[in-house]
């Protein structure tokens, strides 16, 4: 999901998330376990933001993603 918004300067990640309501809308989001970031790169719930900055929300992953190739190359190889 995406929202543009406008935040007074000095405002952080945290206020941004809060601003958008997400937490709203997906209650099992708990941003003091979830890692945030700003275009990819972890940072801090209090980090500030700049002009044009994605925030974004890290869920656990439900599969790893090494495992998931070992298996799919696994089962390609037994096809041959």
């Amino acid at each position: 999901m995406q929202w543009h918004l406008r935040l007074p300067p000095g405002s952080t990640v945290g206020d941004a998330i809060r601003a958008c309501r997400v937490l709203a809308q997906y209650p099992e989001i708990d941003i003091n376990r979830n890692r945030v970031g700003i275009f990819g790169r972890l940072v801090q719930i209090d980090s500030p933001l700049r002009d044009g900055d994605r925030v974004e929300i890290y869920r656990p992953l439900n599969a790893d993603p090494k495992e998931v190739r070992r298996r799919r190359a696994a089962s390609g190889k037994k096809r041959a």
